[in-house]
């Protein structure tokens, strides 16, 4: 991994992933793209790790977008779908994700943004999917019809034009805001609520979430008892009750 990329364990079971490109706006370039597929492929062989946060170095930019200097040279067309590091999409991952934008999400940024499972956003920040304005395409937003209302999804795409974080909050794109200088605070408070739950119950809710986007009621229900037979069967399903009867904290082990 290269320094574009940054990998660290900021607390037990948190890693932190940012994109440290800052005088570049932290756009995707090649060697972001190398760097972003590496640290996600640390995260996850990581057992260290149960959730991950992505954000960008500096207060400008989360990640400008793709590098358009990069696609004139290429004269890139169709980009392939393996182009761009998307969690869950091109890039396997069991475990959650949360990301803190602290700056413009803007065009791919917006895309590993809204890839991510939840998103805390710094007041300052803004996104946009500005793709209409060069010409290009963003069929990677077709998710946000299960994140957003349909009207909203189709001024942002077809104007191109910026939301503020606080729009973004509104909306239901982003779970909570902060300000700039609590932005990453946030996110570490987000992520130590998700893994005070017991790991096999969160990697099912998380998969049921999923598979509810997918299918319809009756089908996303019978996936989801399935989903969550392992948690069932697992040593936690009874840890967390006898520790709720004894009044004392849990002790995950994960099985």
């Amino acid at each position: 991994m290269t320094d574009a990329v940054l990998y660290a364990i900021a607390e037990p079971g948190i890693a932190v992933i940012a994109i440290n490109r800052p005088e570049q706006r932290n756009c995707l370039s090649a060697e972001v793209r190398d760097g972003l597929r590496a640290a996600w492929e640390r995260f996850e062989a990581d057992d260290g790790a149960r959730i991950a946060i992505l954000t960008g170095a500096g207060e400008k930019a989360y990640c400008a977008g793709g590098d358009l200097k990069e696609m004139v040279e290429k004269q890139l067309k169709v980009p392939p779908r393996d182009m761009f590091p998307v969690p869950y999409e091109n890039i396997r991952l069991s475990k959650p994700t949360i990301a803190a934008v602290n700056g413009v999400a803007f065009a791919g940024g917006w895309m590993i943004a809204q890839a991510c499972d939840l998103c805390v956003a710094s007041t300052a920040a803004k996104f946009a999917i500005t793709e209409v304005k060069v010409g290009r395409g963003s069929p990677w937003a077709a998710p946000l019809i299960h994140m957003i209302p349909q009207r909203i999804y189709m001024e942002i795409v077809l104007t191109g034009k910026p939301i503020t974080a606080q729009r973004a909050y509104e909306v239901g794109l982003v779970n909570r805001l902060a300000e700039p200088a609590d932005l990453m605070a946030c996110a570490l408070e987000l992520a130590r609520e998700v893994i005070e739950g017991a790991p096999l119950s969160v990697e099912a809710a998380r998969n049921t979430v999923m598979l509810a986007t997918e299918m319809g009621r009756a089908d996303a229900l019978d996936a989801a008892y399935a989903a969550h037979e392992k948690c069932y069967n697992s040593h936690d399903a009874q840890e967390g009750p006898l520790a709720f009867s004894e009044k004392r904290k849990p002790v995950w082990t994960g099985k």
